[in-house]
């Protein structure tokens, strides 16, 4: 399986078990890979057959600004879901770091999911 990755996604959020977390905009961190077939799009060089990945770019960034979870690991999941809704991807890992709150240290969390809705190509 072919792999499209993004990382170091930079966006703000109210996320975070203390409620005083989500009072104000902190910065959250993000890698995102995508497994993914990308031989279509690889054969015919047009962009409909593969991940924009602008546009998911995109979402998740805007996804993190308009959400709010006390947990990084329900962020993660519903991110994944935004990931899931292209049937062509088979699985997906993302890590979410919260940098600088720890005294300099960025704790972080990764989920790898396969996608429920994914459809093979023939």
């Amino acid at each position: 399986m072919d792999r499209i990755t993004l990382r170091g996604i930079s966006a703000y959020g109210r996320h975070g078990a203390d409620a005083g977390e989500r009072e104000r905009r902190q910065p959250f961190a993000i890698d995102l890979s995508v497994e993914i077939d990308l031989s279509a799009a690889a054969r015919s060089d047009d962009l409909s057959q593969t991940l924009d990945y602008a546009a998911l770019h995109e979402r998740i960034v805007r996804a993190v600004g308009t959400e709010s979870h006390a947990l990084l690991e329900r962020l993660a999941a519903s991110l994944l879901e935004i990931v899931f809704e292209d049937r062509r991807v088979a699985a997906a890992e993302i890590t979410i770091g919260k940098p600088g709150i720890l005294g300099g240290a960025t704790p972080s969390i990764t989920l790898a999911r396969g996608n429920p809705a994914y459809t093979a190509r023939s």
